[in-house]
């Protein structure tokens, strides 16, 4: 649980971007630049709430490019996003050069009294640091506000039919921006989580890198689903924690072996959610008794996932 947050933010940040129609795809590189700025604001200052407001001021900046690009200027998304995170992730390192392997400020553990003593429930999930607690609040907030509010409504309506929308009285472009703005807070906010209490401080390389495609991958496995993405993070967290223990228990085995093992299985399980249904698995069931096929297939139209309608597509009002 502890080493959640800064993929848990990411995903929830990335899932409102797209959910509003807006692939940011710099989050590679902007959780990189966003560590680092978060953790120099926060030494600089001896604060962590300014790291953090620092990180989010920074990723909601490279939101705003992202939207500039794509929305202002009409230009590819993914070429936008692509083009910033090597900008960004260039960024981090160069100006991260004076504060590396240098110590600095570190969220502290702030277990909750009494609940924390709870058998296997306690120490997991009441034994931890703000971030944790943060994160479970912020999961059940966007889903609220997502799948519960009229506000909700409308952010689900941008990437699904923008034209409606504006029939509706929304100004489409202006609402797009708020979200691809707070989505880029959100990841920065992942960032800072990183280098203020996953992995305090800043170092070149970081051990970060490639997080921010796995949380592109999380939202496609949670299906813009913000409980499901969360889940996704959670998982994916957990197999890093698995493979970590593994690494000791089997000191024999190659060090690259256990690190990227949940990634293949993140490939899996996207080749699950995308290709479950499809006419070649379908006939990989055949085989099976007609009630394994059944269970199979509902399983496998549980995973599946739907992208917005209008995800990536540019929108002109008329």
């Amino acid at each position: 649980m502890g080493a959640a947050p800064p993929v848990l933010f990411a995903v929830l940040g990335e899932t409102i971007a797209e959910k509003a129609g807006v692939i940011n795809l710099s989050l590679d590189g902007l959780i990189l630049l966003t560590a680092m700025a978060g953790f120099a604001a926060a030494r600089a200052t001896n604060s962590l709430l300014a790291g953090f407001a620092a990180a989010m001021a920074v990723g909601a900046a490279c939101g705003l490019v992202v939207a500039a690009g794509s929305l202002t200027l009409r230009q590819n998304q993914v070429a936008v996003g692509f083009v910033l995170m090597i900008v960004c992730q260039n960024l981090a390192y160069v100006l991260g050069n004076p504060i590396a392997h240098v110590p600095g400020p570190q969220v502290p553990y702030t277990p909750i009294p009494l609940l924390r003593h709870w058998p296997i429930v306690g120490p997991l999930l009441f034994n931890q640091d703000p971030l944790v607690y943060a994160g479970v609040l912020a999961t059940a907030g966007v889903w609220w506000y997502m799948f519960r509010t009229q506000p909700g409504l409308t952010l689900r309506g941008l990437g699904e039919r923008p034209a409606a929308a504006f029939a509706r009285g929304v100004d489409v472009i202006r609402m797009r921006y708020i979200y691809t703005l707070v989505g880029g807070a959100l990841v920065g906010l992942g960032g800072a989580s990183f280098s203020l209490a996953v992995k305090p401080g800043w170092s070149r390389p970081y051990g970060i890198e490639g997080t921010g495609w796995i949380v592109l991958a999380l939202v496609v496995f949670g299906n813009w689903d913000p409980l499901r993405a969360a889940a996704g993070a959670y998982l994916f967290v957990l197999l890093q924690t698995l493979a970590t223990v593994l690494q000791s228990l089997i000191p024999s085995a190659p060090t690259q072996v256990f690190p990227t093992l949940p990634f293949p299985l993140m490939i899996l399980a996207l080749l699950l959610v995308t290709l479950g249904n499809s006419e070649p698995v379908r006939r990989l069931l055949k085989p099976l008794p007609v009630g394994v096929q059944r269970r199979v297939s509902r399983a496998l139209r549980a995973l599946q996932a739907s992208p917005p309608a209008s995800l990536g597509i540019p929108f002109e009002p008329e």
